[in-house]
């Protein structure tokens, strides 16, 4: 039997590139969960807890510091998020939401609507929104500056009052292809079963000092050139969700 090892070398490329993808089940929930912050709602027990973990930026992370995990729902109309982080200081320094973001504590959320992977550094083929914790959404556009995505993302969070304290972090997601046009009129993408989506979710912590001290991912991503921060460039990186039942 012939093989063309030019066509197999290139499977086995596209293979070893994409080994590190992780496939993640979302249920579906028939009602839609409150975003307000506090974990009450039943309709997240169908969820099950994934860790945010991954040191992308930054040394060794100390458990007093950083603990963090999240879980996933969805309907027709929103992606649902809930993330639980224990963050033993949290901070806002730029009252300017457009001014140095991912330095402040900011939970980001990366979206590839169709999965398609690629480079999104500078076009909308996916999404890092970082939101603040005053709950301003913000990613780069096109143009290379950043803006507000409030209409994208509902976000709320808030403190529980017993130890340890975690942040329990709440968010509905409208996704939007990549056909987005700023400044003009857009309909979200309706989601359904088996839809595929690109995926990562990360936190950028900061306890004290100019810019953020650590990045923590739910990807362990592979170093380019010793660099592992690839997510607000490349959509290849992420994990794929799968939306089920």
């Amino acid at each position: 039997m012939f093989i063309d090892r030019r066509k197999m070398l290139m499977v086995l490329a596209i293979v070893f590139c994409n080994a590190n993808v992780l496939a993640i089940d979302v249920a579906k929930t028939e009602i839609a969960p409150v975003i307000d912050g506090i974990d009450d709602d039943q309709v997240w027990q169908r969820a099950k807890w994934l860790p945010l973990e991954h040191i992308i930026l930054g040394g060794p992370l100390d458990e007093q510091d950083f603990q963090g995990k999240y879980r996933l729902l969805w309907d027709s109309n929103k992606l649902y998020l809930q993330a639980h982080i224990e963050d033993d200081r949290l901070v806002d320094f730029n009252a300017d939401p457009l001014l140095n973001y991912w330095d402040d504590d900011t939970l980001e959320v990366f979206i590839d609507e169709d999965a398609s992977g690629g480079n999104h550094q500078y076009t909308y083929n996916a999404f890092a929104y970082h939101i603040a914790l005053d709950n301003q959404v913000v990613d780069i556009t096109p143009e290379r500056s950043p803006a507000l995505f409030n209409e994208h993302i509902e976000s709320q969070w808030r403190r529980d009052p017993n130890a340890p304290h975690k942040v329990i972090w709440e968010v509905a997601i409208s996704l939007y292809a990549d056909n987005f046009t700023a400044n003009k009129t857009n309909t979200p993408v309706t989601l359904y079963k088996g839809k595929k989506i690109g995926f990562m979710l990360a936190y950028c912590d900061n306890d004290n000092s100019n810019t953020r001290e650590h990045f923590i991912g739910s990807k362990d991503i592979q170093a380019v050139n010793g660099d592992k921060n690839r997510g607000w460039i490349d959509a290849s990186v992420f994990d794929t969700l799968i939306l089920g039942e």
